[in-house]
């Protein structure tokens, strides 16, 4: 592409709503992430009878074992929501903006 076409696409508004949303949303499942893994840390440190708890009365599996298989499964879903976002609200403006700067 020529530098006209960027310079298009620079000054374009919906260029500036893709990578400001973008940018949001990404630093908005970062925040989720490192305040849950923050939490967790601190429950370690501060708290490691309240993972050491059975999930049993009389079991050998601590409460740990579920909240890291949660953590796990949040942070994958998280993950699979940015990618549903990026390969279709945000492809879908990348593409129109892309679309205007050529014609």
């Amino acid at each position: 592409m020529s530098t006209a076409i960027y310079e298009r696409i620079r000054n374009n508004p919906k260029f500036d709503e893709l990578v400001t949303t973008r940018s949001r949303f990404a630093w908005t499942l970062t925040a989720v992430v490192l305040g849950i893994y923050f939490v967790f840390i601190m429950i370690v440190a501060f708290n490691p009878k309240l993972l050491a708890t059975p999930i049993f009365a009389g079991g050998t599996a601590s409460i740990a074992w579920p909240i890291g298989v949660g953590m796990i499964l949040l942070f994958w879903l998280m993950t699979g929501l940015y990618v549903y976002r990026a390969n279709g609200e945000f492809d879908d403006i990348n593409a129109e903006v892309i679309k205007g700067a050529i014609e």
